[in-house]
């Protein structure tokens, strides 16, 4: 993520030793650059920034995330110490809603099933008659939750021809009317969409949230887009209903995140699956970078983070 000239622009604001990568914060080496360090870059992998990692870092004020969910290493102790947190989740947000996006107008437009017609059948067919109800006119759309992602899909939606749906708990509906679509309930939001995608959150309340009656109450054949994390959905309840054949399914997660080779899910038309490659992938990691060098360039010049995390709303962000 930090090439060359990413490092090169580090060195520019901060006194850096480019050869330090530090996956552990009890060794010596750590201990030493801890002792006067007053800001980290972190990363993927990242250990937790616990008590005792804050013990040896007497002079940190800041942490810059390159990556999204900070939950894996900033600990209580960092918000007691009032130490400012920022995250490129913003950064990551855009290649998870192009994915999205693009899949929204696949599904509808039944670009999959007839891609596998046609390389099984290889002859002239017409396919209005064969799929009267694919394309993307007038279509709706339900957006599972106004994450960071799931905000930025809405606005990709805009200037299409769609109707978009919205649900989510923390979200008033004038607010749902300025982002660009119609907040309606839980229920509501399965039984009306075309196509559901996912975006919340996985939180001890959202685990198991689309269930096997939420699932039966999609009409038949509607899409469900899974790019948020696995156990937010039912995944036997959607299995069951893939191999029946009524819903359709695009899942970037899947539980456990590499399939068993022998899951039903492997040999069902009705899904397509991506190994979780909607985030930030190949040239889009220097977008991460850019963002994160940004916010250490804030830090430097005195003025606040453009991206900061706030404690106050962990429990219901990612």
């Amino acid at each position: 993520m930090l090439d060359a000239e990413a490092l090169a622009r580090l060195a520019r604001l901060t006194d850096l030793d480019p050869g330090l990568v530090l996956d552990d914060f009890t060794t010596p080496a750590a201990q030493h650059a801890l002792a006067t360090a007053e800001l980290l870059v972190t990363g993927w992998g990242c250990p937790p920034v616990d008590r005792r990692a804050l013990d040896a870092a007497p002079r940190l004020r800041a942490i810059v995330h390159t990556a999204g969910t900070v939950r894996h290493h900033i600990t209580d102790a960092c918000w007691e110490r009032g130490i400012a947190v920022s995250s490129a989740a913003a950064a990551n947000a855009v290649p998870v809603a192009e994915y999205t996006l693009a899949m929204i107008l696949l599904a509808n437009k039944r670009v999959l099933d007839i891609a596998r017609d046609y390389r099984a059948e290889r002859r002239r067919i017409d396919w209005t008659e064969r799929y009267p109800a694919a394309g993307n006119y007038r279509r709706t759309v339900g957006i599972l939750s106004a994450s960071a992602i799931g905000r930025r899909v809405i606005e990709l939606l805009r200037p299409h021809d769609l109707d978009v749906l919205l649900y989510d708990p923390y979200v008033t509906a004038e607010e749902a009317r300025e982002l660009g679509a119609r907040l309606v309930p839980l229920t509501d939001l399965f039984a009306t969409s075309d196509v559901v995608s996912v975006h919340t959150p996985l939180l001890p309340q959202t685990r198991g949230l689309v269930s096997r009656e939420l699932l039966a109450a999609m009409p038949t054949g509607g899409t469900l887009i899974n790019t948020a994390r696995a156990p937010i959905v039912d995944q036997t309840a959607l299995t069951d209903e893939l191999r029946a054949g009524r819903l359709y399914a695009v899942l970037d997660v899947t539980e456990p995140e590499v399939l068993p080779a022998d899951s039903p899910l492997h040999d069902c038309d009705h899904v397509l699956i991506t190994p979780h490659i909607a985030g930030s992938k190949g040239g889009e990691l220097r977008r991460l970078a850019d963002l994160a060098i940004g916010e250490v360039e804030a830090y430097a010049q005195g003025r606040p983070f453009a991206h900061p995390v706030r404690p106050e709303v962990l429990d219901r962000s990612a």
